[in-house]
């Protein structure tokens, strides 16, 4: 028996383990002969046409399988570490980090911090490279995995350092250049703070990363988002609506040059900068396919330009009904428009828009997905709720029903004596929770 036996957690219907009698709670062992070391080993070589699988199945027989299927085609199979190995945690004091920022007394997982290169791959999850070895690097280079969403924040060595409080920081960067010249794709993010990596230092960082185009497919730029649980932190000042316009200005001059020279913008601001400064976000071309969007570049638009499609494609239903619906400061406004879209086009459906202010981080804390269940609570209790709350998916974790104060969907049901609707981040669910 090898080093590493992977439990399988479950098998896909209809999947070509199902068909085999492959099962949960049996071990792969190996792929041609190969340990699996991790997920990366597992994607790499479950890829060929031809294969031999060893297994232990659950009542002790050992099973080796050949396995004929088309280039690239899953086995359908998931396993219970989703790596197939340990999590690896961040070595890094970032001075903006937010799980830092967390109160005491919240559950373990909240306090986690990864920075795992194959969450990346898988996840889209950002690393900062100071946790991977040069044999990780060369893995990644083999199996040419990509895009790796990279937390560069600066390319300014010393800079990084002291950001970072990592002295592997500096040298880190230099991983980059052996990605970009070995072909790998890559996205980058500038975690911004005020009086550190903006300024002169944000256009280096930009002048910098533009270098491995078209390798580095993108850069984003967000705010640092500041709790009011930051007493034994590094201070650092909050952005105000001037700095905000200045950072636009500022980051509209790259796009402008990139955009002639290299054809596309390459950088981009996320959505709270807009929102901030007072200015309307972009069109949907302005983010040349959001490739982004899951680091909030782009995301009002697209769920406006969506909710304004399926809209097009929808009837009235002439069903009567009166409901409510909860965000963050951040969203309201616009979720207030979309939500008065729908009803010119649903006119017997009724929808009131609360905006929750975030007691639990901080009224600086604006975006939805950092919303509590007791400040929903506390904020909406006693009000005329119509005949269901909805919600927003961002508010959960991990695809379960539990918030970050560890309450449940269904403790604000009982709390406020309302059904909740959760609403997905695409335009149909918006409606279709609306008016469905």
């Amino acid at each position: 028996m090898l080093k590493k036996n992977h439990v399988i957690k479950s098998v896909a219907v209809g999947s070509i383990a199902e068909e085999l009698g492959i099962e949960s709670g049996d071990m792969l062992l190996s792929v041609n002969g190969n340990e699996i070391k991790d997920v990366f080993d597992y994607h790499y070589l479950i890829n060929d046409e031809f294969l031999e699988v060893l297994l232990l199945k659950k009542n002790g027989e050992e099973w080796e399988l050949e396995i004929e299927k088309e280039y690239q085609e899953d086995l359908g199979i998931e396993f219970e570490e989703g790596l197939m190995d340990k999590y690896r945690t961040c070595r890094n004091k970032c001075i903006f980090c937010f799980i830092d920022q967390n109160p005491k007394g919240m559950r373990d997982t909240i306090y986690f911090k990864d920075d795992d290169s194959r969450l990346s791959f898988l996840q889209g999850n950002y690393i900062t490279l100071t946790n991977m070895t040069d044999e990780d690097i060369d893995r990644i280079i083999l199996y040419k995995l990509g895009p790796i969403n990279i937390s560069v924040h600066t390319t300014n060595k010393e800079l990084r350092i002291q950001m970072l409080k990592n002295r592997f920081a500096g040298e880190a960067l230099d991983k980059i250049k052996k990605l970009y010249e070995n072909g790998i794709e890559m996205n980058s993010q500038i975690v911004l703070c005020k009086g550190y990596n903006d300024e002169k230092e944000l256009d280096k960082t930009i002048e910098d990363l533009s270098q491995y185009l078209p390798y580095m497919k993108s850069l984003s730029v967000v705010p640092i988002g500041m709790s009011k649980h930051r007493d034994r932190l590094t201070k650092i000042e909050k952005f105000t609506k001037e700095d905000a316009l200045h950072v636009l200005e500022q980051l509209h001059s790259h796009q402008e040059r990139m955009k002639e020279k290299y054809g596309t913008r390459f950088v981009f601001a996320s959505d709270e900068w807009y929102i901030t400064a007072g200015l309307p976000i972009p069109d949907a071309d302005y983010y040349e396919g959001y490739g982004q969007i899951e680091n909030g570049i782009g995301m009002v638009r697209s769920l406006t330009e969506e909710v304004q499609d399926y809209l097009k494609e929808v009837e009235d239903n002439g069903q009567t009904r009166r409901i409510s619906m909860a965000t963050g400061k951040l969203a309201a406004p616009f979720i207030e428009g979309l939500a008065r879209e729908v009803t010119k086009k649903f006119p017997h459906v009724e929808a009131k828009v609360y905006t929750i202010e975030n007691e639990f981080y901080g009224k600086d804390i604006t975006v939805a997905g950092l919303l509590t269940g007791q400040d929903i609570i506390k904020q909406l209790k006693g009000e005329d709720l119509g005949e269901y709350l909805v919600l927003p998916s961002v508010l959960l974790r991990d695809d379960e029903d539990v918030l970050l104060d560890d309450l449940r969907i269904s403790d604000i049901e009982r709390e406020l004596g309302i059904k909740i609707r959760i609403c997905k981040e695409d335009g149909k669910s918006f409606v279709e929770t609306m008016v469905s």
